[in-house]
């Protein structure tokens, strides 16, 4: 009969070989596996970390529109009671009739619109500015400026000390910056 010993170990070694063959393919596959793994890990959280800061500032964009849009009604109001204020009166009626009249009060109003382009500018406030007690007696062209009275102080006195008109004078002005720059 045959000895079957001499193919069967061929066989054998011939499987054992494909086996490890396979196995190391495996090995390196599994690897390279890994690395594509790690990454896409790295690559899944950068874009997560840069979806969250899209959203803090998506967040942040809509806060500064809603505040825009908040000045802007402010704005569209302030116009509105000007636009009252004028078709009340037909000033070029009147200013034919009473010129003296009319000239005084728009030189009287417009000297109050260029205090308030100053205010916006940075100018410091004036004493009787910092004592007003309401807003039109503040400015009557722009009552939203008016920083109300400061808490805890009382007004500070015509001719009072400089002391107390400078601190009065950068409290305001400090009052002023905080508001007018954007929140973080």
């Amino acid at each position: 009969m045959f000895n079957l010993t001499g193919p069967l170990v061929m066989i054998i070694l011939v499987g054992g070989g494909a086996g490890y063959a396979y196995y190391k393919d495996t090995q390196s596959r599994m690897a390279i596996l890994q690395e594509n793994n790690a990454k896409l890990e790295i690559a899944v959280k950068t874009n997560e970390e840069a979806l969250k800061s899209m959203q803090a500032d998506l967040q942040l964009a809509n806060e500064q529109a809603q505040k825009v849009n908040a000045e802007f009604a402010k704005i569209r109001e302030q116009n509105s009671v000007l636009t009252n204020k004028l078709n009340r009166h037909d000033i070029g009626l009147l200013a034919a009739a009473k010129p003296g009249l009319v000239e005084r009060t728009v030189n009287r109003a417009s000297a109050k619109a260029m205090r308030c382009f100053s205010l916006l500018s940075g100018a410091t406030y004036t004493k009787e500015e910092i004592n007003a007690t309401s807003a039109k007696e503040f400015n009557s062209e722009c009552p939203w400026l008016w920083p109300g009275r400061m808490p805890g102080n009382e007004p500070a006195e015509v001719g009072g000390s400089d002391q107390t008109d400078q601190e009065t004078a950068a409290y305001l002005a400090s009052r002023r910056r905080s508001e007018q720059q954007p929140a973080n």
